[in-house]
């Protein structure tokens, strides 16, 4: 159900909405102004992007969780929501080596094709979405505001660069303004998008520690980076290790552990674009396979050759990628083996 026909439905036929009863007997008065707003957005930019549970590019995983945000306002190329991410967080006012971490492991996590999420922060937030972005990696900021507002302002060129390398992303309405009540629910999103959560850098009250909870209870994989016991700003991480969390010295640690939610993350995705048929086949994808050269074969070419839409394309690219029998290269796709 999309936004126009959320508006149908309300106007028309409430009784019909998957609502709570309580709700449907309540009497309802929708601001139209607000749902006007939306569209008005969504039409201003063709990089201007409005997902709802139904749609393909929604985030099948973030959709498996208690209450999943009912809107996403996108920003940037929704297709960056396919590939499977680890959250980043951490202190705001971290320290030096803490951003250094975060910077190197979010490079390392970039290298080995796996998205970051973040949520546009200070510290350790930004730090780790620009160790993707000079990565040339995928990296996806959920913001605690309005998509158009952005915070702190001196994230500014992050912003704008994350538009072209992955995805903004946020819940409320486009012009919201920062309200501390709304950055402890937008780590809902953060968790729920990502197959673990990886805590820098956290003193024991902070909001990193918030996240780490929700991951667990929404059956994420927790990691913590340990640091230096005569500093104050690392006993949130060591709690969370004295707890169960595995303790990360580099991305391999990560990439081992989430390998069976990485699996459920590509089923889902094989489900909702009913590719299942030509994974019976011998050969994975064996129209696309056969569309990339064993030198650098550019996207466009793939697509046309395949004869399939660019979000199909990049989904059964991204698993060729993984079972090894492509890579990205600069330029394009190349071919690693023959059948």
């Amino acid at each position: 159900m999309d936004v126009a026909e959320l508006r149908q439905r309300l106007e028309h036929e409430p009784d019909a909405l998957p609502l709570p009863e309580r709700l449907l007997t309540a009497k309802l008065s929708p601001d139209f102004s607000l749902v006007e707003q939306a569209l008005a957005w969504q039409d201003a930019a063709p990089h201007h992007h409005i997902l709802c549970p139904q749609d393909t590019l929604y985030p099948s995983l973030l959709q498996q969780i208690n209450d999943p945000p009912p809107i996403l306002f996108a920003k940037g190329d929704p297709n960056a929501l396919v590939h499977p991410c680890i959250a980043m967080v951490g202190s705001r006012a971290a320290s030096q080596s803490g951003l250094a971490a975060s910077y190197q492991l979010a490079q390392e996590l970039a290298a080995a094709k796996i998205a970051v999420t973040s949520g546009m922060a200070a510290g350790i937030d930004g730090a780790a979405h620009q160790g993707v972005l000079d990565g040339d990696g995928i990296t996806l900021a959920v913001l605690g505001t309005g998509i158009e507002v952005v915070y702190p302002k001196r994230h500014k060129p992050i912003y704008e660069k994350i538009q072209q390398r992955g995805c903004v992303l946020s819940e409320f309405w486009p012009q919201m303004k920062p309200y501390a009540g709304n950055f402890p629910k937008r780590n809902r999103i953060i968790s729920g998008l990502s197959l673990g959560v990886l805590v820098v850098e956290a003193a024991r009250k902070s909001g990193s520690l918030i996240t780490a909870r929700l991951a667990l209870e929404q059956g994420r994989e927790v990691f913590a980076v340990p640091g230096n016991i005569l500093a104050g700003d690392h006993q949130g991480c060591h709690d969370l290790l004295r707890d169960g969390a595995k303790l990360v010295e580099c991305a391999a640690d990560i990439i081992e552990e989430v390998a069976a939610l990485s699996k459920f993350h590509l089923e889902e995705l094989h489900r909702r674009h009913h590719i299942g048929e030509e994974l019976a086949s011998d050969l994975p994808f064996a129209s696309l396979l056969a569309s990339v050269g064993y030198e650098a074969t550019p996207l466009d070419v793939v697509v046309e050759h395949s004869g399939k839409t660019i979000e199909l394309v990049l989904e059964q690219l991204l698993e060729l990628e993984l079972q090894g029998w492509v890579s990205a290269v600069p330029g394009g796709y190349i071919r690693l083996k023959r059948s």
